[in-house]
């Protein structure tokens, strides 16, 4: 691979030396200036600073798997790339948007006819990890085990989510930073000077304001923008390149990305960046903007799946018990467009939107789980109470399993009051109704069961 992009550098600047006009090369901005060594890795100092983690792991050789967590643009490719290249492993990637669990066996069984002469073992890139199915991160599990490879897996989703726990115990996280505004900077002058084409021009940038703004923190992107720029003023004045001077000012930039709206890439960074800014508009009861960013999505080419899978989480997240129906139709919606497709599935879809945006908000079994989850965390295996527990056998019963249990349809309204929970955790109130007409009913119905118990 990076004899392949020595290549095709050398390339571009005999094509440069050879002819009057300058040529605008094939490979992106962000691509060429991708550090290949670790000093040169801007941002994620916690990370690769001196005596950081990262950065011992690879002066001592010793890399075990493990999932980059950080927002787009960040180096997380980069990052696995640097390892594979200063440890000298080969270095296999896998993009969970367009590989499925045959593309992972082949990958492993690459990797395992490379095991030989106790060489260490290839890292396997996978981007966007979050995105592969229960089976495809199941079919890494026995690799990753048997170290036939070793895992980096990159994310823009909180992996305690999206990741399942067996492939979660055995990787560390590392939390990638959004990249500051010297870092950014800093990125843009070291283009500007090593750069193959931008090193012959003359550019001037006096204000980044604009450049920062429409980049977000996000290196890829502010390095395509600045592309943007440079390269139209090539176009507008072919032969004469290196007589003008390109100045990349706020209102260049404004302009310049307005008439690149359409960059949206469905498969990339601006791809999160749209789901974001409708899932936040329907949170906010805008139904509005949420018909914006879908037509937006849905002129930029985005997968009516991918929108309605989307639509599910939040009905179930955001919507929730204020209105139960809302997974109902978000459940419809999202089997009616595997049905369907375009352009048909953009009426259902905005009926989903427009229907999730107007309905009352609650996050509560949201945040029951996380609760839940987190007093696991802290707690570990409590024991279950003797009386709830399961009594297939004789000798179980005679152990006492099951016994004294009160079967609630035996009682009247078909609710007993009983211990459910371990014994250090008896009233422990995991789940708090919020403030809204279905919930503050279910609230009631608690404090008509339960009186004081739990305080509801």
């Amino acid at each position: 691979m990076l004899r392949l992009n020595d290549h095709r550098m050398s390339m571009i600047y005999r094509n440069f030396t050879k002819k009057r006009s300058m040529q605008i090369p094939n490979q992106p901005l962000a691509d060429r200036m991708r550090p290949l060594k670790l000093d040169d890795y801007l941002g994620q100092e916690h990370l690769v600073g001196k005596n950081a983690v990262i950065r011992k792991m690879i002066e001592s050789g010793n890399v075990m798997s493990f999932i980059l967590w950080g927002p787009p643009g960040v180096g997380k490719t980069t990052l696995a790339r640097i390892i594979a290249n200063q440890l000298k492993r080969p270095f296999f990637n896998l993009s969970a948007v367009h590989s499925g669990v045959k593309d992972v066996r082949d990958t492993i069984e690459k990797a395992k006819k490379q095991q030989f002469f106790n060489q260490p073992n290839p890292i396997l890139f996978i981007d966007e990890v979050h995105r592969f199915n229960k089976s495809q991160q199941d079919s890494l599990l026995g690799a990753v085990e048997q170290g036939i490879i070793t895992l980096i897996g990159a994310t823009t989703e909180n992996p305690s989510f999206e990741v399942i726990s067996p492939l979660l115990s055995r990787c560390q996280v590392y939390i990638l930073n959004p990249l500051n505004k010297d870092h950014l900077i800093a990125l843009v002058q070291r283009a500007l000077k090593q750069d193959i084409l931008l090193k012959q021009l003359n550019i001037e940038i006096p204000e980044y304001d604009a450049m920062l703004k429409y980049s977000g923190g996000d290196a890829r992107k502010l390095l395509n923008i600045l592309e943007i720029i440079v390269n139209a003023d090539i176009s507008d004045h072919p032969g004469k390149e290196k007589e003008i001077t390109i100045r990349v000012t706020n209102e260049r930039v404004i302009d310049k990305v307005q008439e690149n709206i359409a960059l949206y890439d469905k498969d990339g960074e601006q791809h999160y960046d749209i789901i974001s800014a409708f899932i936040k508009s329907i949170r906010g009861s805008d139904p509005n903007a949420a018909v914006y960013w879908l037509a937006r999505m849905i002129e930029g080419g985005e997968k009516p799946e991918f929108i309605a899978r989307r639509l599910l989480i939040l009905a179930a997240e955001d919507v929730g018990l204020a209105n139960p129906n809302a997974l109902l139709l978000a459940t419809s919606c999202f089997q009616a467009v595997h049905m369907v497709g375009w352009p048909e599935s953009r009426i259902i879809l905005s009926e989903a939107a427009i229907y999730l945006a107007t309905s009352p908000k609650s996050n509560s079994a949201y945040q029951a789980i996380n609760d839940a989850q987190e007093l696991v965390r802290q707690t570990g295996d409590l024991s279950i109470p003797l009386h709830i527990r399961n009594a297939p056998t004789p000798l179980m019963k005679e152990l006492g399993y099951g016994k004294d249990y009160k079967y609630a349809h035996s009682y009247e309204g078909s609710f007993v009051s009983d211990d459910f929970l371990p014994p250090d955790l008896l009233n422990k109130k995991l789940y708090d109704p919020q403030d809204n007409t279905r919930e503050n009913e279910l609230r009631q119905r608690l404090r008509n069961w339960w009186k004081e118990r739990y305080g509801y």
